[in-house]
């Protein structure tokens, strides 16, 4: 009998979607529990550090926080099945997962929290099913979303800006349902990093709460096929007539999904240079130690970044994540030949995201101890 993991999540996760669908696509074995569980914060909590999901304890005991790290403990383990071996698609898998992971939160944050008569039963019956039935439950039910619900708006979801977030969201789901009329997943016939990391946003808020859920069924039939696709271990392609069993041949990605990426472009690009301007400032004040942890909650974030999408002005909260996870994207090219490095390059130029290989912070990040930490 295959050894059981203990998935500690929540269903309407955001972050939570990006590990489980992981799990449940690469057979991995587990049971999910909630982090209202007693175990929680008896068991777990000391060793993951920071309450955050999702979080992983291993059959041997191990205790692993974030779906990142979640994530690369079993590709490390098994030989990388999910990451493709040609430098495009690397790139572009390792791109998909900053953006679902934070490039899309405020899309996900505004269709939350901002329909309130579509959503706010199902979003309140998950919230409270996601805490121990105790005298205080609904208490602390209302605590729990009304912090939230405010949180909305540090990540730039003002009333000004609605009408712009909207506008992107929409024309990126546009371009993302054309993909998918070609291919099951991001690089063709099987889900790689980049899937994971969409999958975030796109099944925890957008996928699963009413008025989103009903907008990607209307707008967007094939991209609601793509969420259902990365919740089942199958490989779930009846549609695809023809389907084939791999990532797609000769480093190819797709002009389809370039054009989603272009899309994102509008909005990933300014938005990274001011994060990275506000929190290079930031470090230049503050110096924190080698070792000091860099994983931050609302209130200990280094600022807002101000910048502009399509005109509008917006103001949103600057996270080191980011640039942990943009990383990643960098550290891929640079460890490529000459002769790949210029031919990712002439891919994200004509996405007009050829800066996500120039923004850095002064100051790296690693993990250490469950945490990200500054180098």
């Amino acid at each position: 009998m295959a050894e059981v993991h203990t998935l500690y999540a929540i269903t309407h996760s955001l972050y939570s979607a990006r590990a489980r669908c992981y799990l449940i696509k690469n057979g991995i074995a587990f049971k999910e529990l909630s982090t209202g569980h007693e175990s929680f914060k008896a068991d777990i909590l000391p060793k993951a550090q920071v309450p955050t999901i999702p979080t992983l304890l291993t059959p041997q005991g191990d205790v692993i926080r974030d779906g990142a790290a979640i994530i690369e403990y079993f590709e490390a383990a098994n030989g990388r099945p999910c990451r493709p071996v040609n430098p495009c698609q690397q790139v572009v898998s390792a791109l998909f997962d900053v953006i679902g992971s934070d490039g899309l939160l405020r899309p996900a944050m505004h269709y939350r929290w901002n329909f309130p008569a579509e959503n706010l039963d199902f979003v309140r019956y998950h919230f409270l099913h996601s805490q121990r039935d105790l005298p205080n439950r609904e208490e602390k039910t209302e605590q729990m979303m009304d912090r939230m619900r405010y949180a909305s708006q540090f990540f730039g979801v003002s009333e000004d800006a609605i009408e712009t977030v909207e506008g992107l969201y929409l024309d990126y789901l546009s371009a993302l349902n054309t993909h998918f009329e070609q291919y099951p997943y991001l690089l063709g016939w099987r889900p790689c990093i980049g899937d994971f990391g969409l999958i975030a946003p796109m099944y925890g808020h957008l996928g699963r709460d009413p008025y989103p859920a009903r907008l990607m069924q209307q707008k967007a039939a094939r991209v609601y096929r793509w969420v259902e696709r990365m919740n089942r271990a199958d490989q779930d392609v009846p549609e695809f007539f023809n389907a084939g069993t791999d990532f797609l041949d000769n480093d190819q990605v797709p002009e389809t999904l370039l054009a989603v990426l272009t899309v994102i472009a509008e909005d990933f690009v300014p938005e990274t240079r001011a994060a990275a301007q506000c929190i290079n400032g930031w470090l230049a004040e503050k110096q924190p130690e080698s070792g000091a942890a860099a994983t931050t909650r609302l209130a200990g974030s280094p600022g807002n970044a101000q910048f502009s999408v399509r005109g509008q002005s917006i103001s949103a909260i600057a996270q080191p994540y980011r640039f942990y996870l943009l990383q990643r994207v960098q550290s891929l090219y640079d460890g490529f030949s000459a002769h790949n490095k210029i031919a990712v390059e002439r891919m994200l130029a004509r996405c007009d995201l050829s800066e996500i290989l120039t923004i850095k912070l002064d100051r790296k990040l690693q993990r250490s101890g469950n945490l990200e930490v500054w180098v």
